[in-house]
């Protein structure tokens, strides 16, 4: 009996371990199909990607800093042109 006994746990241990073979493949094509299809929302919904925002940033920053230093110019020149015309 003892034989019988220890084949029994071997078949039941072999079908646990196809059965969580199995689970992990399923787990895995789940995770593939999430994946795809929120690949697919983003790009429906027209979601701009980091590079291109960090991108867009940074050319936004250097045009605010060039338009302050252009206003701050443009005051400078409208001065000296007032201390001009009341001479």
């Amino acid at each position: 009996m003892p034989q019988t006994s220890n084949r029994l746990l071997d078949e039941f241990a072999k079908l646990m371990t196809d059965a969580a073979g199995a689970a992990q493949g399923v787990g895995k094509e789940v995770q593939t199909m999430v994946r795809s299809q929120g690949e697919r929302v983003l790009r429906e919904f027209d979601v701009v990607q980091r590079e291109e925002f960090e991108a867009i940033k940074a050319m936004a920053e250097k045009a605010r800093t060039e338009n302050a230093a252009l206003e701050a110019r443009i005051i400078q020149l409208e001065a000296q042109l007032a201390s001009l015309a009341q001479r």
